[in-house]
């Protein structure tokens, strides 16, 4: 059975590489593409992957029509307050006011400003001032005494793997916090995604963010463990009889 190509940027890092080493210690393919906006007809009759930065891997699925499995970007703004502990708002730009502040804010979509914890609604304006009001952030209340933060692939429910990559905290609690919430909130994400918590000495572990496997950092997660996450973040539209996507195991 043929298993996809990854397509992986021809600039990479240290944790690509570990990517690059679990896929092709698999038996698995890997293409390094420079101009990845030039469409490779060789690439289109095949099946692939997709793995790298945002900008690259949106391009890549435009030209080759595939699908990217990602997660709401809004869906921790509807969480229950159990899995979160704070209070997170779903707000347009012109929606916030000085009593907000302050506050800890990112964009829904990806990168249009650096998140973090503004002071007043002065200071977020000169990060975001350039932007639409109608622009749409996520609003949270401040968690102050966040001692640790781990990352955890998940697939079809399942913890992959779990590693801190801030802090020292129980990690046995953690993977039983994420089942727990998966258990809950299973129907609500893609079957692979990227979940990162962090937790307090006041409220536990709780949800920091959601991201998607086919961008998202290792953050000491091991390559080996998660790779097939990786891969299968991208849905093949072709049809291929002979392609499994479970062939990789």
């Amino acid at each position: 059975m043929h298993k996809p190509i990854l397509l992986i940027p021809e600039k990479t890092d240290p944790e690509t590489e570990q990517v690059f080493e679990a896929w092709t210690k698999n038996g698995g393919q890997i293409k390094r593409l420079g101009k990845y906006w030039i469409r490779d007809e060789e690439l289109a009759r095949q099946q692939i992957a997709i793995y790298g930065n945002q900008a690259f891997s949106l391009v890549l699925a435009q030209i080759y029509n595939v699908e990217l499995l990602s997660p709401d970007d809004s869906l921790i703004a509807r969480l229950d307050q159990a899995w979160t502990k704070r209070i997170i708002q779903l707000k347009l730009i012109d929606q916030l006011t000085e009593s907000d502040f302050p506050v800890f804010i990112k964009p829904v979509i990806p990168k249009m400003f650096m998140a973090g914890v503004f002071q007043t609604l002065n200071d977020f304006m000169q990060v975001a001032g350039g932007l639409e009001d109608t622009e749409k952030v996520l609003v949270s209340t401040i968690i102050s005494d966040i001692k640790a933060e781990a990352r955890c692939y998940v697939k079809d429910g399942m913890v992959k793997d779990l590693a801190l990559y801030e802090g020292e905290a129980d990690l046995t609690s953690a993977t039983q916090f994420v089942l727990d919430f998966m258990d809950s909130n299973k129907k609500d994400l893609p079957k692979v995604v990227v979940i990162d918590i962090a937790c307090s000495d006041i409220a536990g572990w709780f949800i920091l963010e959601f991201n998607a496997c086919w961008g998202a950092g290792l953050n000491s997660c091991k390559a080996e463990n998660v790779i097939d996450c990786i891969i299968e973040a991208t849905v093949n539209s072709r049809e291929d009889p002979t392609y499994d996507p479970k062939s990789f195991h």
